[in-house]
């Protein structure tokens, strides 16, 4: 059981604190309620660009890194389609001291012309690294937009060009952060050995100057734009030099916070989880169609997807391993699963979720994210939840989701594969 206090500052801050007694340092998280999906379709990439920027200093603390690590602490961050997440853990003496870090990048971040060009080149350096010269890098950055159409889903972090980043100018990325990088558009938890009043007296300390309004607003939805139901299937062949071929197979599922979720969940384990998942005993053991499987949901907060994907042993077509996995998903759909099978997977759901409130980093990141996803408790009743999955509403999500009409084909080939 994870307890806390929920406070709301003056200035719109959302303040959660967790007495961890458990642990002998403190560990705060503060998340941004901006994504990916809240970019200018012409200036993608900005939010993933402030994860870099926003370690680059202010006029008061030009170095945030230095005096943090000075202090004993370390801290990285973090950026997907829905939000941006900064954490840190530092002895609890200097807690005081790294709020009014956080507190004054929040408000006062020095982002000149030099800080800009140099993350820039950082971001671009990554993009090429992770994406454009790495096996299978650039399967993201194809199989999104062959999914979405509409919704800004339809690019990555890292952006849809990554020209957009280096073309982004200090009047574009002051405006980003005016817009997004406020107290009212973020989530701040604190886990830490001492009690509630101790860790809420230094937060009030370092954002008592913090400003609650800045030009324009931060104003995040679920959907920002609606993505039209998918009425014909989609299929992309592309060549590259990578060690094997590889089938993508991919269907739009519902929302992070429709009921069917877990479901939804609970279906990918039940397909691609581990060896003795259903895809790896038939398609790799039995058949021997491929050597490798997976299955997996994007858990976005709006439209996901659901993504089947095996990388193909030599001698076997594409198209007979896309219809290999076809086969598996449709059997969710048409046959009924088995009380144990299913409760199999909900073990080795609770299992990872009890250990992933092992750390009192990671229970800080639990609680912003529930408080973000609208229900803080859920941080506590989220295995309750996966544990009233039934094996009929199993069949029922699969037959919503496992749709031939809405399948979205990737087939990333190796080079002289014809």
């Amino acid at each position: 059981m994870v307890e806390y206090e929920k406070h709301t500052l003056d200035n719109g801050l959302t303040v959660l604190t967790h007495e961890a007694w458990d642990t002998t340092l403190a560990s705060v998280n503060l998340l941004y309620n901006v994504g990916s999906r809240n970019e200018d379709p012409q200036r993608t990439g900005f939010a993933h660009l402030f994860e870099h920027l926003m370690f680059g200093g202010t006029p008061k603390v030009p170095d945030f890194d230095n005096v943090l690590s000075d202090l004993g602490g370390e801290t990285n961050a973090f950026t997907n389609c829905d939000y941006t997440n900064y954490y840190l853990t530092i002895p609890p003496d200097g807690l005081g001291t790294a709020l009014k870090l956080e507190a004054d990048r929040m408000a006062n971040l020095d982002i000149s012309q030099r800080a800009l060009h140099v993350q820039q080149q950082v971001v671009t350096e990554e993009y090429n690294y992770r994406y454009m010269n790495r096996p299978y890098g650039d399967v993201w950055l194809l199989l999104r937009p062959l999914c979405y159409k509409v919704h800004p889903y339809r690019w990555p972090t890292i952006g849809a060009d990554i020209r957009h980043v280096g073309e982004a100018t200090l009047e574009d990325v002051r405006a980003f952060h005016s817009r997004y990088y406020r107290p009212d558009n973020a989530i701040l938890t604190i886990a830490a050995p001492m009690r509630h009043r101790e860790m809420m007296a230094w937060t009030r300390e370092a954002w008592q100057s913090a400003p609650s309004e800045k030009e324009g607003r931060g104003d995040w939805a679920r959907s920002p734009l609606a993505e039209p139901r998918q009425t014909a299937p989609r299929k992309q062949v592309v060549q590259r030099s990578v060690p094997a071929s590889m089938v993508y197979l991919a269907w739009p599922m519902c929302d992070r916070f429709h009921p069917y979720y877990r479901v939804c969940d609970l279906i990918s384990d039940m397909l691609g989880s581990g060896k003795s998942s259903r895809l790896y005993n038939r398609l790799v053991k039995e058949r021997g169609l491929l050597t490798e499987v997976d299955a997996c949901i994007t858990g976005d907060a709006g439209p996901g997807l659901m993504v089947l994907s095996g990388k193909l042993r030599d001698g076997v077509e594409a198209d007979e391993a896309a219809e290999a996995l076809r086969q598996e998903a449709m059997r969710l759909a048409e046959e009924p699963v088995s009380e144990y099978e299913l409760q199999k997977v909900i073990n080795k759901y609770e299992n990872t979720f009890v250990f992933s409130q092992y750390k009192a980093a990671d229970r800080a990141l639990s609680l912003c994210f529930y408080t973000w996803a609208g229900d803080t408790e859920l941080v506590n009743r989220e295995p309750e939840e996966y544990r009233r999955v039934t094996p009929g509403q199993v069949m029922e999500a699969a037959r919503e989701v496992f749709v031939p009409e809405r399948e979205n084909g990737l087939y990333y080939l190796k080079n002289g594969t014809v």
